[in-house]
């Protein structure tokens, strides 16, 4: 073995001593919620530290889904969160392909206030948000408040912007004589080109829209159309918490997504780095 090889594979080795306990102290509260869900309520709360999961899992999610219906809202929250995200994906590229290729008047402005939105916090435009779209439009308690209200996802233009910008121009332009309409050309020639970085996008806008639970625990009051964060939620009362079934809920929503972003993450880390360097 030459030098060269020792010293990479003692660097590799120092960097997964130094990276393993790291990675381990990051899984263990996962791990805990696992844990947790697997116990009865007086026993989560038990002097002694459990480490080992029990047998109660499918006596809380039973109860879970006694109080919430909660399969249902799962239900709700899949159909909103991919809803979102194909038409997020759709929108912010259109919105990435205009800025990137096309000029125009108060093109820089436009940026300029894009970026500006994304140092706003998120609470000054919740009431607002809430006023004309309950109030104004009068569409509390439906799906359109549910998806329409963040679909314009700024991070999602910008990064977009900068994927198509990375794009050969000449590409373009030979489509462009061989008489290729526009929209054939974004639909047919771009987004093929910009698959990983579609990818990457999309992981993290469904991520939000899963996640999310202001929006949603404002805009919808009705129990039968909460989503599963919202529902979670409600098993919090004033003299009763069901930690249990909490903890079983918090299992359900976790453990897929970190499946699904694992089985990804080769997709996710090429369209993070395709579109970060230019």
């Amino acid at each position: 073995m030459s030098s060269r090889s020792s010293a990479r594979l003692g660097r590799s080795l120092l960097l997964h001593l130094v990276l393993t306990p790291l990675a381990l102290i990051w899984l263990f509260p996962l791990w805990m919620m696992v844990v947790f869900s697997t116990m009865p309520d007086n026993g989560i709360f038990s002097p002694g530290i459990e480490l080992l999961p029990h047998g109660n899992f499918i006596d809380n999610f039973n109860n879970l889904q006694r109080d919430t219906n909660f399969v249902g809202a799962i239900g709700i929250s899949v159909s909103v969160a991919v809803t979102y995200t194909v038409l997020s994906v759709l929108l912010t590229s259109m919105a990435g392909w205009a800025l990137a290729r096309y000029q125009f008047f108060g093109k820089g402005a436009i940026v300029a206030i894009i970026l500006g939105t994304i140092t706003l916090p998120y609470a000054v435009v919740l009431i607002p948000q809430f006023i004309m779209v309950a109030r104004d439009f009068k569409l509390a308690n439906t799906w359109v408040a549910l998806i329409v209200p963040p679909l314009f996802n700024s991070l999602g233009v910008l990064f977009m912007r900068q994927s198509f910008s990375m794009m050969p121009d000449d590409l373009f332009d030979a489509a462009r004589v061989e008489g290729v309409k526009e929209w054939r050309i974004f639909l047919f020639v771009a987004l093929p080109l910009a698959r990983p970085m579609l990818a990457a996008l999309a992981i993290i806008l469904f991520l939000a829209s899963w996640n999310n639970y202001l929006w949603p625990l404002l805009i919808n009051s009705q129990p039968g159309s909460m989503t599963a964060p919202v529902a979670l939620g409600t098993l919090i009362g004033l003299t009763k918490v069901s930690w249990g079934g909490i903890m079983a809920g918090a299992v359900m929503l976790t453990v897929p997504m970190l499946v699904v972003f694992v089985l990804l993450q080769r997709h996710f880390i090429a369209g993070i780095a395709a579109g970060a360097v230019k």
